[in-house]
């Protein structure tokens, strides 16, 4: 009974991770010629994320260096955190610049400000256009309504919105899959139990946004596991 138990948990999750994946492969990406990817990572550093965040910003460093050698990608690192607290650091390209940034932030308690960080990506991309937004967090203690009108109009500017949720609080969770569905993104839960699919799922948006499918295409066959299916989706 117990195996049983055990062979659908991990059949969940699968098909989640595999759903995750089929949506980053189905969404459309134009990357100009002569020109590198560009992706808004936005975290979530509010005081509920603080028993893991030294564990999730490893994670996220992995993500950054696995970027910078798939060439052509430029990230800009923006987070939340304290008494309407908002920040957005300067594009960067090297992977060291980008682990530096990052580990320099602390967590600081305060509510959600999720709606600064759509702002901020229909901004940038206005001003230069982003591939791609990637959101990390855990809760949502914002009005969804209106998180899902500015989704609905990053979506109609063509940034598709990769939101990773630790955990699986349900009124984040569902704000989350509105967000991810209105801009053409993809949604997906992480825990403790699930840093290596977390850290490759990761690895495959920043493909994903410096290249396109080829690029994801390439990467999926470097790495195999849970991206290799993409591979399968792709053909």
């Amino acid at each position: 009974m117990t195996r049983d138990l055990d062979k659908s948990k991990q059949s969940g999750r699968s098909s989640g991770v595999d759903a995750f994946l089929r949506k980053v492969a189905s969404t459309p990406t134009i990357v100009p010629t002569g020109s590198k990817g560009r992706l808004v990572f936005a975290m979530d550093a509010t005081a509920s994320r603080e028993p893991t965040w030294d564990h999730a910003c490893h994670i996220q460093a992995e993500m950054f260096t696995e970027a910078s050698g798939l060439g052509g990608l430029e990230i800009q690192l923006a987070f939340f955190r304290g008494f309407g607290e908002f920040r957005a650091v300067p594009w960067h390209s090297r992977s060291q610049d980008l682990v530096g940034e990052m580990t320099g932030v602390t967590c600081l308690g305060g509510h959600t400000q999720i709606e600064k960080v759509l702002k901020h990506a229909i901004a940038e991309t206005k001003r230069k256009k982003i591939n791609a937004l990637v959101y990390v967090g855990d809760c949502m203690e914002e009005r969804v309504d209106d998180l899902c009108q500015l989704a609905g109009e990053l979506g109609m500017l063509g940034v598709p919105a990769f939101v990773f949720q630790e955990g699986r609080e349900p009124v984040a969770m569902r704000a989350f899959e509105q967000i991810a569905r209105l801009t053409n993104g993809a949604y997906c839960s992480f825990d403790a139990n699930s840093a290596q699919t977390l850290r490759d799922l990761l690895k495959a948006v920043a493909a994903f946004a410096a290249g396109g499918r080829k690029a994801l295409q390439d990467f999926s066959r470097k790495t195999g596991g849970d991206v290799k299916l993409i591979a399968r989706q792709l053909r």
